[in-house]
Parts: structure tokens; C-alpha cells; sequence
């Protein structure tokens, strides 16, 4: 099965999150098939801490991929985003 995931860079105390389209059988870290965005939590005040490919995510999920819950959320928050 295809998923639609994290994968944690960064060092200790410090995470850094690109957001992969895996398959679910390989390792969190490992490989992947493509690379749609990326989450920094501890970014700086004025930095861009996430971005992410809402086509490229909607066109995953029309082929079958499955969205992991933290990732699903913030889907949801760049959508509104987006929007506003």
C-alpha cells in the first residue's frame, strides 16, 4: 500500500519533517517514491515552517495512497490556507 507520510530529518531537539509518498513496507527514514513538502515545528518567527503539494497529494489519493493522521491534519490546515 502507498502512504502518504513523514520523514524525520533534523538532529536531537531540533525535528525537521519532509512529507513522502512510500510504501508502506519501508522504513520511516528510508526510501520513497516522491517528496511533496516539508514541516519544520521549530522554525523561526517570519520563516516558511511548512509547505506542501496540494495537487500532488490529491493526485496521490485519487491513485489509492493513504494519508497518515499528522499528515492528514496538516493537509487540512494548508488547504485553509490556501484559501484565505
Amino acid at each position: 500500500m502507498v502512504v502518504i507520510r513523514f520523514s524525520r530529518g533534523g538532529s536531537k531537539n531540533r525535528p525537521f519533517f519532509n512529507v513522502v509518498v512510500a510504501d508502506s513496507r519501508n522504513r520511516r527514514d528510508g526510501r520513497f517514491i516522491e517528496r511533496i513538502g516539508f514541516y519544520n515545528p521549530v522554525a523561526p518567527e517570519g520563516a516558511d515552517g511548512m509547505r506542501i503539494q496540494l495537487d500532488r497529494v490529491a493526485h496521490w489519493q485519487e491513485k489509492g495512497a493513504q494519508v497518515s493522521e499528522a499528515v492528514a491534519k496538516l493537509v487540512k490546515r494548508a488547504g485553509a490556507a490556501a484559501t484565505a
